[in-house]
């Protein structure tokens, strides 16, 4: 049986923020926008290419997924973007004011730099050897 991770869900304050970046700024892919109800949409985004696992932004509902955005993996980073051209992206990424939390260095897996979302997630750009 073949499996795979369809998608994650990222709690964020805002639909159209969250497209806004990710779509707009970060050059994702917008795979569907439903509405479900009248304050509830069906949101999927995806790096270009990527064929499988996709981001749902999900807008916090209540007091408690308020509080866990930018912390749903505690101080840790939370997803990883891999890419075939590392510095290429860095670039991009600069050019659209990304928050980057270290300076690129190479480990024993590939290049690899942190950044932040302007939601709080922490991300690691990864182009591995």
């Amino acid at each position: 049986m073949t499996q795979f991770i369809a998608a994650i869900s990222l709690i964020v304050p805002d639909y159209d923020q969250a497209i806004a970046f990710y779509v707009g700024l970060m050059g994702f892919d917008l795979i569907e926008d439903t509405q479900l109800s009248e304050d509830k949409r069906w949101v999927l985004v995806a790096p270009p290419g990527s064929t499988e696992t996709r981001l749902l932004l999900a807008m916090a509902s209540n007091e408690a997924q308020e509080e866990v955005i930018g912390e749903q993996a505690g101080d840790r980073v939370f997803l990883f973007l891999e890419t075939y051209d590392f510095e290429g992206d860095i670039a991009l990424m600069e050019r659209a004011g990304i928050d980057f939390l270290e300076d690129p260095r190479t480990e024993a897996y590939g290049n690899v730099v942190k950044w932040r979302d302007p939601f709080g997630n922490k991300w690691d750009l990864i182009e591995r050897h």
